[in-house]
């Protein structure tokens, strides 16, 4: 009698046992003493496999070849190998003019996981990039982020699915406005703006061509006030802006 289990045709076998005796020394030497045929069942007709310390390339099709005199019958069985990380790490960047940047990361699955961002109602966010690396082992590394402009998705969920077992896992994240300044630095540019603008409007078009004229070095002119507020309000707007921008330096992890 002879049992052989390989991968594909004209292969070396994954195991192979003949005339009572298991044949390590002619199989693959990764599948060596990994393998183990259940020989009591196969006297119910069954020639199980099992395979010990399994890994991402234990993953496919797995040929069964069973001789016993003239009788010869051959099989095919489906191994689906999976792997899921229980660890999800969102990095969030130093926000910017751009926005903020967050990213997700998770390591160790397989197959390639189905991999989302959603927002506080459950519903999918389009993210920025997505990518992924695999190790020596063959295991997925995720990479995910997103450019977030503004606050209007509440807390943002980064969510991993296992396309074999159904298995989920997801982190979530409450941002702060905080994190978001330079919706502040706009708010006062577009203020001294409109300021400056309602400062020349309510001015009488007439008054203000006299004392141009009359006084253009005066420092109470009302075009040299114009000039100052502006300056001000621009000196204002760039301290504030400097002052965001160091206080925001930094890496935050979670």
């Amino acid at each position: 009698m002879e049992i052989r289990w390989f991968r594909s045709h004209y292969t070396r076998p994954v195991y192979l046992y003949k005339e009572g005796k298991d044949l390590y020394g002619e199989t693959i030497s990764k599948y060596v003493e990994r393998t183990k045929l259940l020989k009591e069942a196969i006297g119910e007709g069954k020639v199980t496999l099992r395979i010990l310390n399994v890994s991402a390339d234990d993953d496919g099709q797995y040929h069964c070849l069973f001789k016993d005199g003239d009788v010869f019958e051959e099989a095919i069985a489906e191994v689906k190998v999976s792997a899921t990380s229980l660890e999800i790490q969102i990095l969030i960047h130093p926000p910017n003019t751009k926005g903020l940047l967050v990213e997700c990361n998770s390591e160790g699955w397989f197959p390639q996981p189905q991999m989302e961002w959603r927002d506080s109602r459950g519903e999918i966010i389009p993210p920025s990039s997505k990518s992924h690396s695999q190790d020596g082992n063959k295991l997925f590394n995720m990479k995910m982020s997103l450019l977030l402009r503004d606050n209007s998705h509440g807390n943002i969920t980064c969510y991993l699915r296992n396309p074999v077992t159904g298995q989920e896992e997801r982190t979530s994240i409450v941002l702060s406005d905080k994190l978001f300044p330079w919706d502040s630095v706009w708010i006062l540019i577009l203020v001294a703006i409109l300021a400056v603008l309602l400062f020349f409007i309510m001015m009488p078009s007439v008054e203000l061509q006299q004392r141009e004229q009359r006084k253009c070095c005066d420092w109470n002119s009302p075009c040299l006030i114009g000039i100052g507020i502006v300056f001000s309000s621009m000196c204002v707007i760039i301290g504030l802006t400097i002052t965001l921008h160091h206080r925001n330096r930094g890496f935050f992890q979670i």
